[in-house]
């Protein structure tokens, strides 16, 4: 069976993505999804929000820059390129040894901080760039227009520096997706990950303390992008790569029926490890050869005939069948 497919301009062996997570943080591990069949990778988020939080720490607890205030922004500049120029030493080791594609990953909360590190990264060899942005909307006094507007702008700003192709992470906060999508696809985004899982904070109510225990995905997650896939798929340009929840073939073959290029997943590799992708992989082909489907392309019903069922995922209420007259 012929799995490969195109995401972001890119030809995948095969659609199952490895997103970014502590698993694509080490060139070791890296290397072992590689070996086990991904069709491409994702590495670890380079945080803007952390590399600041660092400095600001390092800043405090150094009273030399209480006395020499002036040396602060060049600490801050020297520090935030350091970390930049260790990321740039990871990408280039992992590209010289190997073909599969690698998308490097920045979250990033605003379009000033990363845009002129983006090109760098293109040349150290990164095949895309993922931008990761995630804007929590705490503040009351925020105008969603204006979340919205910082998305598109670190898209904008971003274009400018780079040539490879550009995804954005999303989460399904918004209060219009098509809306949001057609706004970054005209800003130049060429594929949309949907969706982002934020961090969930839960309650310990032995110890009374904030607990961080479900930071994996369950399966029934999955649905939540494939309405939205199903839905965007017709209407983009974009390439949409589902996220959250996948966790076996199943949720890949659904995915790509409902119009994705591709699919990224992380957590089942935790529960299951590793080598557990190419025995995905392998029942995804079965599956193909079972129904008689030799290629990806043809898996996909909705991209080039729209979907037939969009009021079925348009629905938010659950609606019971009744007969006779409601009393």
């Amino acid at each position: 069976m012929n799995t490969t497919t195109k995401y972001l301009g890119l030809e995948l062996k095969n659609p199952v993505v490895v997103s970014s997570s502590r698993l694509t943080s080490s060139y070791d591990k890296v290397m072992e999804i590689i070996e086990h069949g991904a069709g491409a990778v994702v590495l670890k988020s380079l945080f803007e929000e952390q590399i600041i939080n660092d400095i600001e720490g390092a800043l405090r607890d150094n009273e030399m820059y209480f006395w020499y205030p002036e040396a602060t922004d060049f600490v801050k500049h020297i520090s935030k390129e350091h970390g930049v120029n260790e990321y740039i030493k990871f990408i280039k080791k992992i590209k010289a040894n190997t073909t599969t594609p690698v998308i490097a990953s920045v979250n990033c909360t605003t379009s000033q901080q990363w845009p002129q590190f983006a090109k760098e990264l293109q040349s150290a060899g990164a095949d895309a760039l993922e931008l990761n942005i995630a804007i929590f909307p705490h503040d009351e006094t925020i105008d969603s227009r204006d979340i919205e507007n910082v998305y598109v702008d670190i898209v904008e700003s971003v274009k400018q520096h780079v040539q490879i192709p550009i995804a954005v992470k999303l989460g399904a906060q918004f209060t219009n997706i098509p809306q949001m999508v057609s706004r970054l696809d005209a800003a130049g985004a060429q594929g949309l990950v949907l969706f982002n899982r934020f961090f969930r904070p839960d309650i310990d109510i032995e110890t009374s303390e904030i607990s961080y225990s479900n930071y994996l995905s369950e399966p029934a997650e999955m649905t939540e992008s494939l309405r939205w896939i199903s839905l965007l798929a017709p209407k983009t340009r974009c390439d949409l790569i589902a996220n959250t929840g996948i966790h076996d073939y199943k949720a890949v073959v659904k995915q790509l029926m409902a119009g994705a290029a591709a699919v990224q997943l992380t957590s089942i590799l935790y529960k299951k490890g590793v080598p557990y992708l190419a025995t995905l992989i392998g029942e995804v082909q079965a599956w193909m050869k079972r129904k008689n489907i030799d290629s990806i392309d043809k898996i996909r019903i909705n991209t080039r005939h729209g979907n037939a069922n969009a009021a079925e995922f348009q629905r938010v209420q659950f609606m019971r069948k009744t007969t006779g007259i409601l009393s």
